[in-house]
């Protein structure tokens, strides 16, 4: 006798990032029906997000809608929607617009957001690079500046609109600040008549005394050499005291900046509170070995969502990490519905990549082998085309990169009309989400 679909155990994921996405994938021939719900109506491939904000690529680049991805997997349905909160007891998750939907099994994979350490206000003067709306603003902010500076005639305004300050010394601060520099010396170096982009002023800035903490002192003294040869002046030490509409204030020294990008910290979303399982400082969800709340044999949390401690180490917050979470979470629920034994998370470690711009990267493996350089960088390129969604994506990108390494040229500079940004900007970003006492002390992982 035949199961009906709607008396198959239902699966509600949470979160269309690579752990959501890879969960529901890995569930299209099981015997449950599965619920994708996410804020968003697309997946994101998050580690080329700053090269959308540079005008390297387009945001269907690496932006794919989760109902194209999902039309063929007929047991799967997809919501936009944003969960507000989650009842465990009755195992219910509660939507922002009051719905409810039911769930057998739970998988969380509902990421991070960003942190400002207790100060939301900083988000309207420094945008963080966490979604594709984040992207296009920062495009059009970083373009704007090279605009407005080209009709400014005071020097001292003209310098500010020139002076580019990036706020996170961890993976996406390194690749947006070596992205911006390129974009300035090289793909704009021509473009005007009254100043000279070349002359544009890059900070990174780093509140610890080293840039991409996870790696190892070689790699870290390679990735700051690469970025003062792009022109990127890399301060380290001293922590951000303010960020207002004139620019931040770096350790005692004022810098006068139109432009702040902040990519200095991650805090987990709400969610896993409202679960009522233990939490961290930083929000993220304590789980067992089966990547279970205590207590919680129905529930999965994957991701930035959650920490796991492995031989003594937290297990990263990388897309790897989640990916295999995802694809862990899925297998265990299927073996739980079959009533066999769930055996514990292991994660794979493939290393770490970063690269710095063009020709410049750092890599990191296990085994203590590490690499810079064009090899680390053809690295890079090669394991993020292969992650991409989908052919048409990896053609339209490969051939994006050959274009611009052969020419230096960014191909997607096209600004809209002042009012129409502003309008369009005001709508896709999100409000300010309010300070949380994990928010105080919440590193950034590295996202790669």
């Amino acid at each position: 006798m035949k199961t009906s679909s709607a008396d198959r155990p239902h699966v509600v994921i949470l979160g269309g990032g690579f752990g959501g996405l890879q969960a529901a994938h890995a569930l299209k021939r099981a015997p449950v029906r599965v619920t994708l719900i996410d804020r968003s109506n697309h997946h994101v491939f998050q580690p080329l997000l700053y090269q959308v904000a540079t005008a390297a690529l387009d945001g269907t680049d690496v932006a794919f809608p989760l109902r194209s991805l999902m039309r063929r997997q007929w047991n799967t349905e997809v919501l936009m929607a944003e969960a507000a909160s989650i009842d465990a007891a009755s195992r219910v998750v509660r939507l922002a617009s009051g719905h409810e939907v039911t769930y057998d099994y739970l998988i969380l994979a509902a990421g991070a957001e960003s942190s400002y350490y207790g100060h939301p206000e900083y988000r309207r003067y420094a945008p963080t690079l966490k979604t594709l709306a984040d992207a296009l603003d920062i495009r059009y902010r970083v373009l704007v500046a090279f605009e407005e500076a080209e009709q400014e005639r005071d020097p001292a305004v003209q310098r500010a609109l020139l002076t580019f300050v990036v706020v996170g010394g961890g993976p996406t601060g390194v690749e947006l600040a070596g992205a911006i520099a390129e974009l300035a010396r090289h793909a704009l170096k021509c473009d005007f008549r009254h100043i000279d982009p070349t002359k544009a002023r890059v900070l990174l800035v780093e509140g610890g005394p080293h840039i991409l903490p996870p790696y190892p002192p070689r790699l870290q003294a390679k990735a700051v050499e690469q970025l003062n040869s792009l022109g990127v002046d890399v301060r380290v030490g001293d922590p951000v005291r303010l960020v207002d509409e004139s620019g931040v204030v770096v350790g005692d020294e004022h810098i006068t900046a139109r432009t702040v990008l902040w990519t200095a910290g991650v805090v987990a979303t709400p969610l896993g509170r409202s679960l009522g399982a233990h939490v961290d400082r930083h929000g993220r969800v304590e789980v067992t070995p089966t990547l279970n709340p205590v207590g919680m044999p129905n529930v999965f949390v994957i991701g930035d969502a959650a920490i796991l401690v492995q031989n003594g180490e937290p297990v990263p917050g990388v897309a790897p990490a989640a990916i295999q979470g995802g694809r862990y979470a899925a297998r265990a629920v299927v073996k739980l519905i079959e009533g066999k034994t769930v055996e514990p998370f292991h994660y794979w470690d493939k290393g770490q990549l970063a690269t710095v711009g063009r020709s410049r990267a750092v890599a990191m493996f296990p085994g203590g082998i590490n690499l810079s350089g064009f090899i680390a960088w053809g690295m890079y390129l090669t394991v993020h085309l292969f992650y991409l969604i989908g052919f048409r994506a990896r053609i339209r990108v490969f051939l994006s990169w050959v274009w611009s390494y052969l020419t230096w040229a960014r191909g997607e500079r096209l600004i809209p009309s002042m009012k129409e940004a502003a309008t369009v900007l005001a709508a896709v970003q999100p409000a300010s989400p309010p300070a949380t006492a994990s928010e105080q002390h919440a590193p950034e992982p590295p996202l790669h």
